[in-house]
């Protein structure tokens, strides 16, 4: 038996002495000193902290690499490309919608990579595909990244139909590529919201407080950074002159970001790896680039150089605050305070409550 065993006093009594010490002021448990035989020496057990209890953790870290932080951010950026190529199709900005396309294919098949190196071999992916459960957010948008995947390699494939030529078999695919594309691309941008999102409720799904507590923002802060981002992806790469509606896109996509970041920082406790430390690094320098990101679009016009400089800041605005949400996730989970301390909280009060 090593030091580190624990004594061999009944579990119960441990148990309860466990307990009594949750109910310290100063949320640390104590052990407060023991007689020991009949010699009067005292046995005193400095002040615990928070780190374990007989050396076991209270929450288990995640697992996931920041393979994940990048398939957040790239699976965002797909979505909103989609949404951004639909648009454009509709209100005939032929030079936007390829970019759009062409973006939203990148961003999947970067998305899926990711997500498939984070899990270690191809055949899990396929495995996940195997079932289909409503009440697993995992589930849901695995299905949801297969349905899109597709949808969006089609979308963009029709936009080489006028290098094909004009006759022959060949050239029935070119005279038939186009409204296939028109279509799939649609379909796209109908599932490209629940893309954007489902990250959101899927962090909000763990037991890693400061991503279970943002459960009512965190989806919103997701979807502004995917607007952002691939307004940002346009900004740079799509003709001056048809990038107006961008510029209001990116407007739309900071108010709904600050918003729900704003209540991200509401949380209580748990909303502390968001402000303090390298987590609160990267989304304060999120939200600073996509100030500066918003009001330069809202300046750029049709200046190339502008637009080029909006669309940077965007991009690496979303950037940041994909990986600093998800660094803050990984903060909130190695300090067993932001486990313990909103447990006793609650327990308290429920105890007022039974007591009223």
């Amino acid at each position: 038996m090593t030091d580190e065993t624990p004594s061999n006093e009944p579990v119960g009594a441990r148990f309860r002495e466990f307990q009594a010490g949750l109910d310290q002021p100063d949320g640390k448990r104590h052990r407060q000193p023991r007689r020991r035989g009949g010699d009067g020496e005292q046995l005193t057990v400095p002040p615990a902290d928070f780190a374990s209890y007989y050396g076991r953790p209270v929450l288990k870290p995640p697992v996931w690499k920041y393979d994940i932080a990048g398939y957040l951010f790239t699976g965002g950026l797909a979505a909103g490309s989609a949404l951004i190529g639909a648009g454009a199709q509709l209100t005939g900005r032929p030079g936007l919608r390829k970019v759009g396309r062409w973006t939203a294919l990148g961003g999947v098949a970067a998305s899926t990579y990711l997500l498939v190196h984070d899990l270690g071999r191809p055949a899990r992916f396929h495995h996940m595909l195997r079932v289909a459960k409503v009440t697993s957010p995992m589930s849901v948008g695995t299905w949801i990244l297969a349905a899109f995947g597709p949808l969006a390699g089609v979308a963009a494939v029709a936009e080489l139909a006028p290098l094909l030529p004009q006759h022959g078999v060949l050239g029935l695919a070119r005279r038939i590529a186009p409204p296939i594309g028109n279509v799939a691309g649609l379909a796209a941008a109908a599932t490209a919201p629940a893309l954007a999102t489902y990250t959101g409720v899927l962090l909000a799904d763990t037991a890693v407080p400061s991503w279970h507590d943002a459960y009512p923002s965190l989806p919103f802060v997701f979807a502004g950074s995917a607007l952002a981002a691939a307004s940002g992806v346009g900004l740079i790469a799509a003709p001056a002159a048809e990038t107006a509606p961008l510029r209001r896109l990116a407007l739309a996509a900071a108010a709904v970001e600050f918003g729900g970041g704003h209540q991200l920082e509401r949380q209580g406790l748990t909303s502390e790896p968001y402000k303090h430390g390298r987590s609160g690094r990267l989304v304060k320098a999120g939200r600073a680039l996509l100030a500066v990101g918003t009001v330069t679009a809202l300046l750029s016009r049709r200046s190339r150089v502008l637009s080029a400089i909006s669309g940077a800041a965007l991009v690496a605005s979303s950037v940041a605050t994909r990986f600093g949400v998800f660094e803050a996730g990984r903060v909130s989970a190695r300090d067993p305070k932001y486990t313990v301390v909103p447990q006793r909280e609650r327990l308290n009060e429920n105890r007022s409550t039974t007591q009223l």
